[in-house]
Formats: C-alpha cells, sequence, structure tokens
C-alpha cells in the first residue's frame, strides 16, 4: 500500500458482487472470499458503501451516527432477519463527501442505516463492526455517464483514509435466474465484455453498455446493481493495481465478479 504526504495509506477501492443476501451467512465460495479478503485488508478510518438498493431523487449521503441494519428484503429465514450489523456511522466524512461539491449537489439524510448491499458483505470483510460506515445513495435521475462523473469527484477520499466499497452485481436479472444453476450465455458474455474493459481501462466501454450487444438488454435489465461498479472504477488511481476477487457465477443470471484496486 502506497503512503501519501501525509503517511495515510490510501485506501483500497473495492466492488463486491454480493449476490444472494444467504451468502451472509451460509458456506460459500464467495463468503470465503470476503472473509479472506478481510483478513489482508488495511484498517480504514472509514468506509463509504455504495450500494444497489438504495436508490433517491438526488444524492443523498447518510449521516447517522449509529446506523440500524436494514434488512430490506423478503421470503427468507430468520436466521438472516436476526442478523445485525452494530458498527458506527461517520457524520465527519459523511460531511466530508458533501464539502468535495457545490452546496446542495449532495444532501444528507437520518433517514437510511446499512442495506443489506452494505452489511451482508460487511461483516465478513470487518467481522468485528468495528469501523465507521456510511452510505452514498444512487440518483435514479442520473445517467451512466453523470454517475461516474460524480463518482471522480469521491476519489480524494481514499488519501484520506476512506475505503470505497461498491456492492452490485455486474449481470443482474432475477427474471431469469436458473435454479439448477445452468449459467446463461448471454451472463457470461456480458461479464466478459466487462471484465476485458476493465482490463484495458476503457471507460467508453463500462459506460455505453449497448456495445456489448444484446447481451446487455438481459444482464443489465434495471441500472442500479451495475453502477456501484461505475464508482469503484471511477475512483482508481494511475497507479492502482487491479485485481478479481471472485469471478463467478451464481443461479445462472448473476456474475459474481468482484474487483479490488489497490496501490
Amino acid at each position: 500500500m502506497m503512503k501519501n504526504q501525509e503517511n495515510i495509506t490510501r485506501m483500497p477501492a473495492i466492488f463486491i458482487g454480493h449476490g444472494n443476501p444467504m451468502n451472509a451467512i451460509t458456506d460459500n465460495p464467495y463468503r470465503e472470499a470476503w472473509l479472506a479478503l478481510g483478513k489482508r485488508l488495511p484498517k480504514p478510518n472509514a468506509i463509504l458503501c455504495i450500494s444497489a438498493h438504495w436508490q433517491t431523487r438526488g444524492t443523498q449521503v447518510c449521516v447517522v451516527e449509529n446506523p440500524q441494519t436494514i434488512h430490506d428484503f423478503g421470503g427468507f429465514p430468520a436466521e438472516l432477519f436476526a442478523q445485525q450489523y452494530p458498527a458506527p456511522g461517520s457524520p465527519k466524512y459523511a460531511k466530508m463527501v458533501c464539502d468535495l461539491f457545490p452546496a446542495n449537489q449532495i444532501t444528507s439524510t437520518l433517514d437510511w442505516g446499512l442495506d443489506h448491499g452494505a452489511w451482508t458483505v460487511l461483516q465478513s470483510l470487518f467481522p468485528k463492526a468495528d469501523v465507521p460506515v456510511f452510505q452514498l445513495s444512487l440518483d435514479v435521475s442520473l445517467n451512466f455517464a453523470q454517475h461516474f462523473k460524480l463518482a471522480k469527484q469521491l476519489a480524494s477520499l481514499r488519501q484520506q483514509g476512506v475505503m470505497m466499497i461498491g456492492s452490485g452485481n455486474i449481470v443482474h436479472n432475477l427474471g431469469k435466474l436458473n435454479m439448477q444453476g445452468k449459467t446463461a450465455e448471454w451472463t457470461i458474455a456480458f461479464d466478459d465484455y466487462i471484465k476485458k474493459a476493465l482490463v484495458s481501462e476503457d471507460e467508453a466501454a463500462l459506460l455505453d453498455i449497448s456495445l456489448a450487444g444484446d447481451s446487455a438488454r438481459f444482464a443489465v435489465p434495471t441500472d442500479e446493481h451495475y453502477l456501484p461498479l461505475l464508482y469503484i472504477a471511477a475512483v482508481k488511481h494511475t497507479d492502482d493495481s487491479m485485481q478479481f476477487l471472485t469471478e463467478d457465477f451464481d443461479l445462472g443470471a448473476l456474475s459474481m465478479r468482484s474487483v479490488i484496486y489497490s496501490s
């Protein structure tokens, strides 16, 4: 890890394919990878999480001191609803996010906590829940390029000890799940398209997924699970190295590819 002039480690930026919420409490290769990653990550001053599961009109940042664990799903076992992730919030760093932008471009709110895109991953990465966590919402009125431009302005946070974690899925189509696990050809094709775009640092390919052809229409039927990847790609530093943590597929229509940028 590189040190900046203030002797603060530049924190990694990570995109996690979170998939099924049950991944948080069952034995599976994704949770194993998250647990292993957590053991080698530096401890940040705070974590900024961009989750697929918080969409708003206008970009918002959560400033609560003690964020609630939000169980924003249905039809799962009681054990999953019983999970709590009691990490503190970080009003200090949330205000820092607001200060990076013109007045009122990002608004603060007390009306959120940690949704399952955040806590199902964080409880493996930082199981002690001893790192402050706050979330940034996805503005439904922005297009891909506008999200990417906004995200770029967050890059300096990494030098302030803030780890950025995006949580979603590159391919996410719940209407096309295959319970036998047979992975659709379009799932593989779109995941490969994004892999190549990330490796070649092709921002245009990430921002105009129509270039992937028909696979994009099935892989990204709605944009909320794809957008967190753009936030992480946007804050990549020129001398970061990139690695893929997991590259598997789940239930035929979920890409579990996860990406880490670190110095």
